[in-house]
């Protein structure tokens, strides 16, 4: 559990600061991805959540990064 907070916590601040640090262009890359087709928006969350868990994987479970 204190994993799963710590991860929620750090995503909030992940999302949030692009949003403190620079709301104008913020406007504007929200205006912009209001703009693509759904099939694109599609692949990149896709594409988002597959690089997530191929990190949480090597985080984790392999030497790598102990």
């Amino acid at each position: 559990m204190k994993l799963f907070l710590s991860a929620l916590g750090l995503a909030l601040v992940l999302e949030g600061a692009p949003y403190f640090l620079a709301p104008e262009k913020m406007r504007e890359s929200l205006r912009l991805l209001a703009e693509q087709s759904p099939a694109l928006l599609r692949f990149a969350g896709l594409a988002g959540m597959l690089l997530g868990l191929l990190l949480c994987y090597l985080a984790l479970d392999t030497p790598l990064f102990q």
